[in-house]
């Protein structure tokens, strides 16, 4: 099975100006996904970019930018799965459509040794369409409303302790995306036919988007540096 790994990487974040290229942890922020992509078995890794100095730093990371993403795809509105389709419609042009796409996103830079390499073979065994990256959550959650409603049953609130798997809610990280090609090609979605959930450690659901989050994530790549293989390299 041949996986093409796309990592999207636009240069206009507006929350945190520049964000992908910010310092965290000793290296640029988009560097974390890259590194651990090709640390993966057998993922052909692109970065999609519009930026020129993104590109640069994606390219001496490792990973390959074949293009300069067209501007029409780097909108503040565009969608992630036209960015996908593009890049999937440039290796198939090239001779090398892939039989499934890793989407990774460089915003979510916590991912354990060996993780991907754990998502690609679920995928492969369990034979689904696709796979979502998820963290599992305590089922204490509220919807809001006239009338607050509660996940579970407040007259009988179980024990943490107690709680089986199957009590757990599941949080979408946004970390990790695998997908059949057709999938993208006929549904223009990350998600479709059989979904499967990949169930991620709770220290890698680190998603950044203001500058809390990149403290956030700073303070937690120190804290998991042995569980990312980075010992030595996290640093303050």
């Amino acid at each position: 099975m041949t996986i093409l790994c796309i990592i999207p990487v636009r240069g206009g974040s507006k929350g945190v100006p520049r964000k992908n290229l910010r310092d965290v942890g000793g290296k640029p922020l988009v560097v974390w996904t890259i590194e651990q992509a090709l640390a993966a078995s057998g993922l052909d890794v692109l970065v999609s970019t519009d930026d020129p100095e993104i590109a640069d730093v994606a390219r001496a990371a490792g990973a390959d930018v074949p293009f300069l993403r067209p501007a029409e795809l780097a909108q503040d509105q565009t969608a992630t799965e036209p960015v996908v389709e593009h890049a999937i419609g440039f290796r198939s042009d090239q001779g090398q459509r892939p039989d499934a796409v890793m989407l990774l996103q460089a915003t979510s830079p916590i991912r354990f040794k060996g993780t991907l390499d754990r998502a690609v073979a679920q995928f492969k065994e369990t034979g689904v369409d696709s796979l979502v990256g998820v963290v599992p959550q305590t089922p204490f959650l509220w919807t809001m409303g006239e009338r607050p409603r509660a996940d579970y049953e407040v007259g009988s609130r179980p024990r943490r302790q107690d709680l089986a798997a199957e009590d757990f809610r599941y949080r979408e990280t946004g970390s990790l995306y695998l997908t059949r090609t057709e999938i993208y090609e006929q549904h223009h979605n990350r998600l479709g036919g059989r979904i499967g959930l990949f169930v991620m450690a709770e220290g890698e659901g680190a998603d950044v988007d203001t500058e809390v989050d990149l403290s956030i994530a700073q303070q937690q790549m120190i804290r998991f540096r042995r569980e990312m293989g980075t010992e030595g390299e996290a640093s303050q």
